[in-house]
């Protein structure tokens, strides 16, 4: 989402065209009125075989034009979107042939072109989830980037796509300007940052602080809550729009999936999310849906508009490396969770047993001594492989960024006598980069911002907790808001497997104990687990392996290259450190004061009342 290069501003305001993606407070780069547009049509005909049928046409130019379709889209994994065309063909604007040529695995040349052409292509669309592309008889959502070929020598024209071919009953949604029966982007950027939900989908429009809001849902009626949805939503953008001091848009897009198979995520867009939460999740936990909405809506800030300048301009044929996920995913839940806090959907008490819990899930990943939070950013791209998610392998850019974001916002509260927050320095970074256009510096862009309002030096604790693998001091910190972390040693189930999932799909057997029950069982490496005691595996399958207790028994539906196999054994006994945060044996009225200005999200106010 990302190369780690320094560059001069005026050089990155020059390459770059995701600005006009952007919106609001950038300058944007703009097309010219003169440069003629580059046209979609996008047939929804194959809806039983999920292929998608495309034309673009390209106005009079070169005579030899190359296209290219991106290798990578929404996730930070080469997914290599070219695997599913399945014919390119070309013609001139007399319908005469034009020979096209495969130059690498996702560009082809056209010949002929300086009359104009007309490229026409099927791909096959099936892979669900707010991070693919699907067409099928239910409903079709697109990720453009991920079937629409665009001209290298033609990324920042004006676009324009329409639909044919629509099955009766459906509807389109998109945060995209519609223009009689088009849909209009300055540039290919702006335009594949803005996914199509299509289908028969229910929808509730509200307004809040002069925005306007749609909510968007193709899901099984019984599954859901739609007035409830708005209640929270409502809370939600009020809390974070006041938190920000800040509304970059007139209309904003939340496009929502609860299927029953497996699922779980979200991927933000600069006016629209779209978010996938399983429907038996959701029913457990009716916080996942506020909590993951949270975070994407606050990356329409903290990765959409306040951007790491590794991330531009985005390279579509091949990895955009970057240090800073820690801080564009990783502190952006801890900028979700105060958004949470100060809307009353999440309260004190749960919120320091997540906090704890997200202490103790580093502490028990052994490579939390041997991977910083830089360098887990930088090999994000890794995580598509199972051994590289083991907990001997890597960290979490999300749970260690999360972490760094609560321990940067109490280390300047204490460097400032609670004048300056993490709050601060959001409303800073949002003044200087994303409302000039300007792109922050990775890390250091980060600490210059703090070190700028504390008027205190970070660099130690840059070195050794963001760049570093040292220890962070909790104690220390949280004793500065009347804070401990006592540890406590408990009796859990050994299930003798680890698990690892990517994103929405559904978990993958990595590692399995020699000699456990659950080899005995005939639990293999590479095993794909699609269900738990008859439940759907997604995203809370950890969660529900750690609900067992010794002597449980466990049921496991897994796929293997032989075909589905249900199997079972109980669980084991091991003994395991558990942390939790409590109050110091005395916690004083200034603790107290600074506990409730961090969990506001603020500065401390002279006045401020005790709780």
């Amino acid at each position: 989402m990302n190369r780690f290069s320094r560059r001069e501003v005026v050089a990155v305001l020059a390459g770059s065209v995701f600005l006009a993606a952007i919106g609001a407070g950038a300058q944007a780069v703009q097309s010219s009125p003169s440069v003629a547009p580059l046209r979609y049509e996008i047939s929804l005909a194959g809806t039983s075989s999920h292929n998608v049928k495309v034309k673009l046409f390209l106005p009079a130019g070169a005579a030899e034009r190359e296209l290219q379709l991106p290798v990578w889209n929404a996730l930070y994994q080469i997914r290599d979107f070219s695997q599913y065309i399945n014919w390119v063909r070309a013609r001139d604007v007399h319908g005469h042939s034009l020979a096209i040529n495969k130059l690498d695995k996702s560009r082809w040349q056209v010949k002929g072109a300086d009359g104009g052409v007309e490229l026409e292509y099927e791909i096959f669309a099936d892979q669900s989830g707010p991070f693919g592309a699907q067409l099928n008889t239910r409903h079709c959502f697109l990720n453009l980037a991920e079937i629409l070929l665009f001209p290298v020598d033609g990324r920042a024209s004006p676009t324009q796509v329409r639909f044919t071919d629509i099955p009766s009953g459906w509807r389109i949604a998109t945060a995209l300007t519609q223009t009689a029966e088009e849909y209009s982007a300055e540039n290919y950027d702006r335009l594949v940052d803005s996914p199509f939900e299509i289908g028969t989908f229910q929808e509730s429009d509200f307004d809040e602080g002069g925005g306007h809001y749609r909510v968007v849902v193709d899901a099984d009626a019984v599954d859901y809550d739609l007035p409830g949805m708005v209640s929270i939503l409502r809370r939600l953008v009020a809390s974070a729009t006041a938190w920000m001091k800040d509304r970059p848009y007139q209309s904003y897009m939340f496009i929502y999936h609860f299927p029953h198979g497996p699922a779980g995520g979200g991927m933000e867009h600069a006016y629209s999310t779209a978010i996938d939460i399983n429907a038996s999740s959701m029913s457990q936990n009716p916080l996942s849906l506020g909590e993951l909405t949270a975070h994407e809506f606050f990356h329409l800030w903290n990765v959409k508009r306040i951007r790491p300048q590794s991330l531009e301009p985005i390279e579509y044929s091949r990895e955009n490396y970057t240090t800073a996920l820690w801080f564009s995913e990783g502190v952006t839940t801890t900028a979700g969770n105060i958004i949470l806090l100060r809307a009353g959907l999440l309260d004190e008490s749960r919120y320091l047993r997540g906090l704890a819990a997200e202490i103790g899930e580093l502490e028990r990943r052994p490579a939390h001594l041997t991977q910083s939070a830089e360098e887990a950013s930088l090999d994000a791209w890794l995580e598509t492989y199972e051994y590289y998610r083991l907990p001997v392998r890597s960290i979490s850019y999300y749970n260690k960024g999360n972490l760094l974001g609560v321990a940067l916002d109490l280390q300047l509260r204490e460097a400032t006598g609670g004048a300056t927050s993490l709050r601060d320095v959001f409303l800073a970074m949002n003044q200087n980069y994303a409302h000039k256009g300007l792109f922050f510096e990775d890390s250091q862009g980060v600490r210059q911002t703090a070190e700028a309002l504390s008027h205190s030096d970070l660099s130690k604790f840059f070195r050794s907790y963001v760049a570093g693998t040292e220890e962070v001091p909790w104690d220390d910190l949280f004793k500065t808001v009347g804070l401990r972390v006592i540890l406590h040693v408990d009796s859990i189930a050994d299930v003798g497997f680890v698990a690892v999932r990517n994103f929405d799909a559904p978990p993958v057997v990595a590692q399995v104990t020699a000699g456990s029950e659950a080899e005995r069982a005939g639990l293999r490496v590479g095993d794909g687990i699609l269900e738990i005691d008859g439940q759907t595996a997604t995203s809370d399958f950890n969660q529900r392996l750690a609900a067992l207790r010794p002597g449980d028994k466990l049921r496991l539906r897994v796929r293997t290259n032989q075909g589905e196999r249900e199997l079972h054994w109980k669980a084991g006994s091991q003994r395991q450190v558990e942390l939790n945060l409590v109050d110091n044996d005395t916690v004083t009225p200034q603790q107290k004061k600074r506990r409730a200005a961090w969990l506001r999200g603020e500065s401390e106010r002279p006045g401020d009342a005790h709780p």
